[in-house]
């Protein structure tokens, strides 16, 4: 007999007849012995139709009323969610956040988990009932409703696992666990039984839109065992451990992420003085703009080079920023890219391999690809490429680093 946090997200509670579908799935875990917390999203959809209507009247809304407003989308699964295994014969109850305590900060729409109460959840365990509790929201030291941003429901569930030692966390989503890349990319891309919390961590960091990286981070931090599972089809999914012992056996490589939503800015010609990089950076922080990857050139003429990358979303603001930064620093030009990707290679057998960016850097080589800028830490490096050499190059790397599925019928002995 086990405790099992199950958390469903949008698409898995998107209509009555999934909600049933999801409540026959919890009433098969409950019927095995196992006692069941789960927590639920708002309806596919739904957050962005009440988005839209708070738009309506205000085009930047009131960020405490906002929360009120988008936190009733979670309220309606949960109560549906209830009636639904109440109707099957399971003793049931739903909560909302401020109903089980999650207490928050006040950063509205963006909250973070302070501490949460699990006694009346702990209560209702005991007396035979499943607890269904609203994801993505929580409640302040003053009363006042909060979320915790986009894929919080991932971090409720996590954060409730922990609260209530939870042999694991289920986080049910539309594929079968995490995969060595996006198969939409590769065919040949391969499920993992298993991947550490550093690996998925990076994975999530750098692309991966499987887990929500808040959640990853507290699981991590808490030793939540996680676990990907598809909603309507049965199998093992991937398991989310620190365990890192069976990994000798395992590829150098767990897995390639990749994002398109790069951008690439480039000032030329800046003085080579002490600060230059604050001087560059620090108004680009200052407006809220995330910089990732960094790369400085000095030249033979005391000036430098300083190129970096920032969200493409935010690559007009930047590129503002920058030019009247330019014009006091006496630069000689900025200029900048829209049409690049960050692919990046991940895997904790970096740590005992060598030649593994070499490797990498080869395998791009023989298809022409031209590397722009490289990043690397402990388990994972990054290159800047063109866009559209991305899948071109994920194929790549996935077939260099042996990550490609057997064919039928070839499978190792």
């Amino acid at each position: 007999m086990a405790l099992i946090v199950q958390k469903f997200g949008g698409t898995s509670v998107g209509t009555v007849e999934r909600i049933e579908q999801v409540a026959e799935k919890v009433k098969k875990f409950r019927d095995g012995g196992d006692d069941i917390v789960v927590v639920v999203s708002a309806m596919s959809g739904e957050t962005n139709r009440l988005i839209d209507l708070a738009k309506q009247i205000s085009d930047q809304p009131v960020p405490r009323e906002l929360d009120v407003m988008v936190s009733t989308g979670e309220q309606v699964t949960i109560a549906l969610l209830a009636m639904a295994l109440i109707k099957r014969g399971v003793p049931a109850v739903s909560y909302t956040g401020n109903q089980v305590r999650i207490l928050t900060d006040s950063a509205h729409t963006k909250a973070r988990i302070l501490q949460i109460d699990a006694q009346r959840i702990q209560r209702d365990i005991k007396a035979g009932r499943v607890v269904v509790v609203a994801g993505f929201q929580g409640v302040d030291e003053k009363g006042n409703i909060t979320t915790l941003g986009r894929g919080g429901s991932d971090t409720t569930g996590v954060a409730l696992a922990a609260a209530l030692k939870a042999d694991e966390c289920q986080i049910y989503t539309d594929v079968d666990g995490v995969y060595t890349t996006d198969p939409r990319v590769v065919a040949k891309a391969q499920r993992l039984d298993k991947i550490t919390f550093e690996e998925m961590l990076e994975m999530a960091s750098l692309g991966s839109k499987v887990l929500q990286i808040r959640a990853v981070e507290f699981a991590g931090k808490y030793s939540v065992p996680l676990r990907v599972l598809h909603s309507f089809q049965e199998g093992p999914g991937t398991l989310i451990t620190l365990d890192e012992e069976e990994s000798m056996e395992q590829p150098i490589i767990s897995g390639i992420a990749f994002n398109r939503d790069e951008a690439k800015l480039t000032i030329r010609g800046v003085p080579d003085t002490p600060g230059v990089a604050f001087k560059i950076l620090g108004p680009i922080s200052a407006a809220n703009v995330e910089v990732d990857m960094i790369v400085q050139n000095v030249a033979h003429d005391n000036t430098t080079d300083f190129t970096f990358t920032v969200h493409r979303n935010d690559y007009n603001n930047a590129l503002q920023i920058l030019q009247s930064i330019a014009n006091e620093m006496g630069a000689r030009e900025v200029i900048g890219d829209t049409d690049i990707a960050k692919v990046s290679i991940v895997g904790v057998g970096m740590r005992s391999h060598a030649g593994v960016a070499s490797r990498m850097f080869e395998a791009l080589a023989k298809e022409n690809i031209n590397i722009q800028m490289i990043s690397t830490s402990e388990i994972k490096v990054s290159v800047v490429i063109e866009e559209k050499y991305l899948e071109l190059a994920v194929r790549a790397l996935h077939t260099a680093f042996e990550l490609d599925a057997p064919a039928a019928g070839n499978t190792a002995e």
